[in-house]
């Protein structure tokens, strides 16, 4: 059972980034301006990669155009599916230091410029994101308990019929560099 809203996400790595904007323009879609975000991830203690998140919370603190957001989100049916609970922060340093006393600890910074755009009720992103490549991100916010992988069919026929090349992942940003990091990519 869910408490309020979840977010609802697929995520596509993306050979030929030009390809999509073209796509997405064919269907009236304009992307934003390149927008830079960094964002320093967060595990509570006692969790470690290799763990599944379903069910543990996670912190993210982002930085974008001297704003500060800090985010908790507790994955439900899967790594793309969390609880999510946001709000604005004065203080970058401020925040980190309460995060860490509240029992988190640092994990992997993501350093991302970020384009987005709304259709319909989808958030479209498109993230080049330092050291691992442009990928595509498809948001939705929903209410109630129906199945999260109902939803992400849902938004995976969106993205297939765009009709570019995309590669599926289901790991978040933070796995994905880590990954990354470990093989020395």
């Amino acid at each position: 059972m869910t408490d309020g809203i979840r977010e609802i996400e697929v995520k596509y790595r993306v050979g030929e980034p030009a390809a999509l904007v073209r796509a997405l323009h064919a269907r009236g879609v304009a992307l934003s301006e390149p927008l830079r975000q960094d964002d320093q991830a967060y595990a509570a203690l006692g969790w470690t990669y290799g763990q599944s998140k379903v069910g543990a919370a996670f912190a993210r603190l982002r930085t974008e155009n001297g704003r500060h957001v800090f985010c908790v989100k507790r994955p439900l049916d899967n790594e793309l599916a969390c609880q999510e609970h946001e709000t604005e922060v004065l203080g970058r340093d401020e925040m980190h230091g309460a995060i860490l006393a509240m029992g988190f600890y640092p994990t992997v910074r993501i350093a991302k410029t970020r384009r987005t755009a709304r259709l319909d009720r989808m958030l479209l992103c498109l993230d080049e994101v330092d050291g691992l490549g442009a990928f595509f991100e498809i948001e939705l916010m929903v209410s109630g308990d129906g199945p999260a992988e109902q939803v992400q069919q849902e938004l995976d026929r969106f993205a297939q019929s765009l009709g570019v090349e995309l590669e599926r992942s289901t790991e978040t940003y933070d796995s994905l560099i880590r990954s990354a990091l470990a093989v020395g990519v």
